[in-house]
């Protein structure tokens, strides 16, 4: 699939969720009209759009640069799978000043 490219397809595209997001939620509730269970429908879209951002943001920045992500199932694939991403191990670097300042063997 090809990247979405154009600035009109993606403003479509971001009213179209919204759209169905406010549809499915106002159909949800009012199915079950209560306090309760407004308050328990505003936290499970909170919690998810919180996993949306860890998934896609947090992942890409802080803990795996490496990968871009092509969607939520390769996002589950990589939290999934059994081994750490491999970190590329460097010379030790000196952590006091005297083991900075090595005399010069001249």
């Amino acid at each position: 699939m090809r990247d979405l490219n154009s600035h009109r397809s993606m403003k479509i595209k971001a009213a179209l969720f919204a759209a169905i997001g406010l549809v499915s939620g106002c159909l949800l509730w009012i199915s079950i009209p209560t306090f309760k269970s407004l308050v328990l429908l505003v936290l499970c879209i909170w919690a998810f759009c919180r996993l949306y951002y860890f998934a896609f943001y947090v992942i890409e920045r802080y803990i795996d640069p490496r990968f871009r992500f092509s969607g939520v199932f390769a996002a589950a694939r990589y939290l999934l799978r059994s081994r750490p991403p491999e970190k590329k191990v460097g010379p030790a670097k000196p952590t006091t000043k005297s083991e900075q300042r090595q005399p010069s063997s001249k």
